[in-house]
């Protein structure tokens, strides 16, 4: 079987093209929705709130380590929120090989006269 090479958009395009990467990544924009309205709403009131912490944990583990790593040069500010959207593509990246493997090893096996059960 030979292998494709893939320019690096066409590997994003193959690997976050497919319903589970979409969804993680919607997920992850929801959740980034919610902790900024939740973040307008708290800033008029005066109170804090921990909902950007969610977003952290919804791109966990990518994210969290470009927080320390940032955290080590100090505080933690926008520079440090570079974590979330890195994060959430990088998974969003292996969610979409691990189903894209999934279903070609599938589809390759049922093709071969090979079953799944």
């Amino acid at each position: 079987m030979a292998k494709t090479t893939r320019t690096l958009p066409q590997a994003f395009r193959h690997y976050l093209a497919n319903p589970l990467a979409l969804g993680y990544l919607g997920v992850v924009l929801a959740v980034c929705v919610w902790v900024a309205v939740d973040t307008f709403s708290a800033a008029s009131s005066g109170d804090a709130s921990f909902a950007g912490v969610w977003a952290i944990l919804a791109t966990a583990p990518t994210s969290l380590l470009f927080t320390f790593l940032f955290a080590f040069a100090g505080p933690v500010g926008p520079v440090g929120l570079i974590g979330i959207p890195i994060g959430a593509v990088a998974q969003a990246f292996a969610l979409g090989a691990l189903y894209r493997h999934i279903t070609e090893r599938r589809t390759h096996g049922t093709a071969n006269g090979a079953t799944s059960a």
